[in-house]
């Protein structure tokens, strides 16, 4: 046991937490899972006791606190899982490129298809911000899988913290029925087969909060 505690939001909702619980869960690590339901009474409260940021994911290894996702993700590939991106320098390189740019885009697509596993919803209508970020999406994954993918599934053949990252785009293209090419649509399943991602939807579907 490496006393590592992750701190979650709802399985439902929160597609930061599912981030890093993938990859930890990928990398095969034992950890203690803490989920503190949002945007509830007392929700902030319960947060500040475990996160210095008030929000989720956090990490606690011993002493030490990791927040954010992305981060936490990089220091349990530091610290315990280095195959959680590739080996090859230029490959590694190409992996955190990916794994940024959705850390710090695709803001039409976050506001206009928030996360909810439990639904299923047809988008009445598409902006062109939000048809330009999933064609976007559509193109890295693409070209990831061609291009990198061999010897595997995922974008980088083995599972990396690039599909850590992606993986909540995969929930919300599911849940607004979002149609995509052969190699993208692949590498959903991929994702959405994977043991700990129907473990997590498992337990979402188990949940009782609702976030309008």
């Amino acid at each position: 046991m490496q006393d590592l505690t992750l701190v979650i939001g709802n399985k439902n909702y929160s597609s930061w937490s599912l981030r890093p619980w993938l990859a930890m869960k990928q990398a095969k690590l034992e950890f203690e899972e803490i989920r503190i339901p949002l945007d509830q009474s007392g929700s902030r409260e319960q947060l500040l006791r475990y996160s210095p940021s008030g929000k989720v994911p956090v990490l606690r290894h011993g002493e030490i606190v990791i927040w954010e996702s992305l981060a936490i993700c990089e220091y349990i590939a530091e610290q315990f899982a280095p195959f959680l991106y590739p080996a090859d320098s230029v490959l590694r390189a190409m992996a955190r490129s990916v794994s940024h740019e959705m850390h710090a885009g695709f803001t039409t697509l976050r506001q206009q298809m928030s996360m909810n596993t439990r639904a299923r919803i047809k988008l009445p209508e598409t902006s062109t911000a939000l048809e330009a970020d999933i064609s976007r999406i559509s193109e890295l994954w693409r070209d990831c899988r061609e291009n990198y993918g061999q010897g595997g599934d995922f974008l980088f053949g083995t599972f990396t913290i690039a599909d850590a990252m992606y993986a909540p785009v995969v929930s919300r293209f599911v849940t607004y029925g979002v149609t995509l090419g052969t190699v993208e649509s692949d590498y959903m399943a991929a994702i959405w087969q994977l043991e700990a991602m129907q473990d997590w939807l498992a337990a979402a579907e188990k949940e009782t909060e609702t976030i309008p």
